[in-house]
């Protein structure tokens, strides 16, 4: 019983060429560009120290809280924002979520308003939170966040000796 013929088959050979690079190519795009497009967390925006201080004044610093009046978690967000910033990706409501996901959702949230603290009016106002501290971000080294802190000239900054110098 014969083979049937197989339809790559009938392509001509620099076309399949031509094929099997944009393919590749492809997916090597999709293979880098996924996790930074995934990528969710801090980076970016307000560091976790500001949406703790955040949190401190919208809800007492209590991230799980639900009082019934129809804003949930530590930045007191409404179950719409909730939804239209991408929460529900974490979980039902902000309450149910972890800290740093609330957080993750706010920073979506000061991008989509331009990093503006408006969603927050009053105590962003008591605080007295900048665009620029909307703007300011954490950094992270191999997964750890190190927070945006700056240490004062006398504190002494525990660290690796440096290597010797190659002359």
């Amino acid at each position: 019983m014969a083979d049937a013929p197989r339809p790559f088959s009938r392509v001509p050979r620099p076309a399949r060429r031509r094929l099997r690079r944009t393919l590749v190519a492809v997916a090597s795009v999709l293979v880098i560009a996924t996790p930074l497009l995934s990528a969710s967390g801090p980076a970016g925006a307000a560091t976790s120290r500001t949406w703790n201080r955040l949190a401190g004044c919208e809800s007492g610093g209590n991230w799980h809280i639900n009082t019934g009046n129809g804003y949930y978690g530590g930045l007191q967000f409404s179950q719409g924002t909730w939804v239209a910033m991408g929460g529900t990706k974490y979980a039902r409501r902000a309450d149910l979520a972890t800290p740093h996901q609330q957080m993750a959702i706010g920073n979506n949230l000061l991008r989509a308003s331009h990093w503006s603290w408006g969603a927050w009016p009053v105590c962003s106002r008591k605080l007295g939170l900048t665009r620029a501290e909307a703007k300011a971000m954490d950094h992270s080294v191999n997964g750890i966040f190190i927070h945006s802190y700056v240490y004062p000239p006398t504190h002494p900054v525990p660290h690796h000796n440096p290597l010797p110098r190659l002359n």
